[in-house]
């Protein structure tokens, strides 16, 4: 059973461009990505990372390659890995000639601090003959110095000038597969960036707070600014920023569009935060059940709820519902209805049994 939003999300129309076999902008799904965080030369470790990466869920993955030897490495991990995989490039042109040589489906640079229109041409020249994107990655922490001194210092107006001026030297090379990121760290100067940049240009906006911190104050952050531009229909594919393992980037990145009805994947659990007039632990039963349906990728709903007080009424907008009741008698329900009562002792493994059945539905009507 899939709850019906009050009111759906109206999208900005953007051009479609492609990172590898992803489609981003237009009508397409929003991409989560993430970062890796290993040594790109230890390639062993970069493939397991972006392996489990994308087992959680993820569409693009970015990989720094800061020197040679990392964008040569690209060429290993790009053989084992599913993944599209972004470069991440800065300063140095020839390290985005040689990620675009081996396999990388798309080039982060901010074309201002490639150097002259050259090495710029030189860059977009072999995005074209290796069929990768482009994101010009504009950092409120790295604008070009003359922006800086026009400005005094970073704001919306700053960082959407350097947004302009980078998409006009890619233009100017006639490439147009291409994204844009205006980042901050400060939530409302992003806002504000992403706002204004949306009203001047269409093409797919890459959505991010850059440097959000560690995974609580960095999930909170990223979720109210990335929250607030897609409800405003901004916002092509995104990315969570946290000083964390980057798999937990993606987890947040999936609830983000999860709670917006812009994703559907997985077990989307609703559960009541426990009281005293709870009739079983709800806390710890939540825990368990994330774990034990961590893997399952069907878009289905579950809600936990410890007494009758709203219980019966989200159990209504759920595929499966749990209210806890007295004397050990909890009640089940799947598709709003009334199933049977059921124990403590029972009831997780009946849980687990009941969204693995419905699991194989989904996929059998799917066929």
């Amino acid at each position: 059973m899939s709850i019906r939003p009050f009111r759906d999300i109206e999208r900005r129309k953007t051009k479609v461009i492609t990172v590898g076999k992803v489609k981003i902008g237009g009508e397409n799904p929003i991409a989560v990505q993430s970062m890796t965080n290993t040594k790109t030369t230890d390639i062993k470790s970069t493939i397991t990372q972006i392996n489990k990466i994308q087992e959680e869920g993820a569409d693009i993955v970015r990989v720094s390659c800061p020197d040679k030897e990392s964008s040569i490495a690209l060429k290993e991990i790009t053989k084992n890995v599913n993944l599209p995989v972004v470069a991440d490039i800065h300063f140095h042109y020839k390290r985005a000639l040689e990620a675009a040589e081996n396999g990388a489906s798309c080039l982060r640079i901010n074309p201002g601090n490639i150097g002259d229109i050259s090495k710029v041409k030189e860059v977009i020249g072999a995005a074209k003959n290796n069929n990768c994107s482009i994101r010009i990655g504009v950092n409120a922490g790295s604008l070009e110095k003359d922006i800086l001194e026009k400005y005094k210092e970073p704001c919306p107006e700053a960082l959407v000038e350097s947004a302009l001026r980078n998409i006009k030297i890619i233009e100017d090379q006639d490439f147009f597969n291409f994204k844009v990121s205006v980042k901050s760290s400060d939530v409302f100067l992003s806002l504000w960036a992403y706002r204004k940049l949306s009203e001047k240009i269409d093409y797919p906006l890459h959505l991010g707070i850059t440097e959000a911190g560690s995974f609580i104050p960095g999930s909170i952050k990223s979720s109210i600014g990335l929250g607030t531009l897609l409800l405003d229909g901004i916002g092509d594919t995104i990315r969570v920023s946290l000083s964390d393992d980057p798999v937990k980037e993606v987890i947040i990145g999936n609830e983000i569009l999860k709670s917006l009805n812009l994703k559907k994947r997985g077990v989307k659990i609703i559960a009541c935060p426990s009281c005293a007039r709870q009739g079983f632990n709800v806390i710890e039963t939540v825990k368990i059940l994330e774990d034990k349906l961590s893997h399952i990728k069907s878009p289905i709903t579950l809600s936990i709820i410890g007494c009758v007080v709203n219980g019966p009424g989200e159990a209504a907008l759920t595929d499966i519902g749990l209210t806890g009741g007295g004397n050990n008698n909890h009640m089940l329900y799947i598709n709003g209805n009334q199933m049977k009562k059921i124990s403590t002792n029972e009831m997780i493994d009946k849980i687990i049994s009941l969204i693995k059945e419905k699991e194989i539905e989904l996929k059998n009507n799917q066929k």
